[in-house]
């Protein structure tokens, strides 16, 4: 570069750095976070209200320019989270709990999405928008049912199953997403007036999109395998574990996979094939790194939230919380009577199912980049064009977020209090 260049640049305004920018969430969300233990919330709602402040809404520090060029760490934290998940789910313990969690498991999920969707259309009257959020509804949040158990060390019948249960449905939510999605593009699209492929042309997209993550995902798992039992470095593990994430959410990209299913996939083949103590290495280096892997996501996706739009979402917000807490209470009541199992579990399984949050606000946050221009217009802010894809994302992204504050915070007391009533948690704790 020649000097002269250099001069006018003195002149221009100067932009944050973004690893300023990045540092300062890992550093500020760390300790924002470790804070929220003193009121009894969980961390990722420090991370959630500092990425607010941080956001368009407050201080404008992430603004929109700026959440776009960090982007890629919701694929990155998703892809882990996807691992995660994967490597919780052995088929070996839900063949123990029986076929009663299997049948809660899907009741209480199709319960959840007939609930959310019947619920947001007949207020919206957008099938789109009530697609994504029905999709959306049976995410639970693994994380703050553990914690629960965990912290009161709970023992019995109903821990198992709620063990099992926030993991597989997951997994579950995930695979109807990619489904709701591809007919909720199609409805957009076909506003345009473009030409579109038939709905049954566009049903098989998400069909392919689960056969091609399946065979990515069982590939990566039996080579990250092979190279994890010949690995003698104790470091060496982590290399595998992000380098493999990586090549899964890279070859999910490069064939318009889902990051989630494909990474999901390669933790659900390693913990089902190979032995107990490489997957506990796993699981141990895992530990090391997911909390920096947390504060960046939750951050992120708070600084999504956009305060002003609440007031208008507020009768969509609340419905979307009375529907989802209704079909995951009595979804899984039904699944449970259905699967015979035991009365304090069909009683109180419900309960310990309404933490919402990693999953849910992932999915949001990639509801909101893929729709991202799709459609017609509808309306121009500052001579920039808003197309209703646009507005679903918003829509989607910042009420998702707002309610997932609301579920962590009754989440894990109500997952204590039917841990409690079921005689799994001594009433003194």
């Amino acid at each position: 570069m020649s000097v002269s260049t250099a001069v006018p640049i003195l002149h221009e305004p100067t932009a944050i750095p973004i690893l300023l920018i990045l540092g300062t969430i890992i550093v500020m969300g760390f300790y924002v976070g470790n804070n929220m233990k003193l009121m009894k919330l969980p961390s990722l709602i420090g991370y959630m209200i500092f990425g607010i402040l941080l956001g368009p809404s407050l201080f404008d520090v992430m603004n929109v320019t700026i959440q776009k060029d960090l982007s890629f760490i919701t694929d990155i934290a998703l892809s882990f989270v996807a691992l995660s998940i994967g490597l919780e789910l052995k088929f070996s313990i839900l063949k123990k709990l029986g076929k009663g969690i299997v049948s809660i498991i899907f009741v209480s999920t199709f319960v959840s999405f007939i609930l959310v969707f019947f619920v947001v259309y007949w207020l919206t009257d957008n099938l789109p928008l009530a697609l994504i959020f029905a999709a959306i509804a049976p995410a639970s949040a693994p994380a703050g049912t553990v914690a629960v158990i965990q912290e009161f060390k709970a023992k019995g019948s109903l821990t198992k199953a709620l063990y099992a249960i926030v993991g597989f449905d997951d997994g579950l939510c995930i695979i109807i997403f990619g489904f709701s999605a591809a007919i909720a593009k199609y409805y957009i699209v076909a506003e345009t007036g473009e030409s579109v492929k038939n709905i049954l042309s566009v049903m098989l997209l998400p069909l392919k999109e689960v056969f091609l993550s399946i065979v990515i995902g069982t590939i990566l798992a039996m080579i990250i395998s092979v190279l994890a039992r010949k690995m003698k470095k104790e470091g060496g593990f982590i290399i595998l574990i992000f380098g493999f994430t990586f090549i899964g959410c890279g070859l999910s990209e490069i064939f318009h996979l889902s990051i989630i299913l494909t990474n999901m996939v390669m933790g659900i083949v390693v913990v089902n094939t190979q032995p107990h103590y490489l997957v506990q290495k796993f699981h141990d280096r895992m530990v090391l790194f997911m909390p920096l892997i947390f504060i960046m996501f939750f951050t992120l996706a708070g600084a999504n939230l956009h305060l002003a739009e609440l007031p208008s979402l507020g009768m969509l917000g609340v419905l979307y919380i009375l529907a989802r807490s209704a079909g995951k209470i009595f979804g899984s009541s039904i699944g449970a009577m259905f699967g015979h199992v035991e009365e304090k579990i069909k009683k109180w399984v419900g309960l310990g199912m309404l933490s919402q949050a990693g999953v849910a606000i992932g999915l949001a946050l990639i509801a909101k980049y893929e729709f991202a221009g799709l459609g017609r217009v509808v309306e121009t802010v500052n001579g920039v064009d808003i197309t209703s894809g646009d507005k679903l994302g918003t829509i989607v992204i910042t009420t998702v977020t707002a309610t997932c504050i609301f579920f962590e915070i009754i989440g894990p007391i109500f997952t204590k209090i039917a841990l409690t009533k079921a005689g799994e948690i001594n009433a003194k704790e």
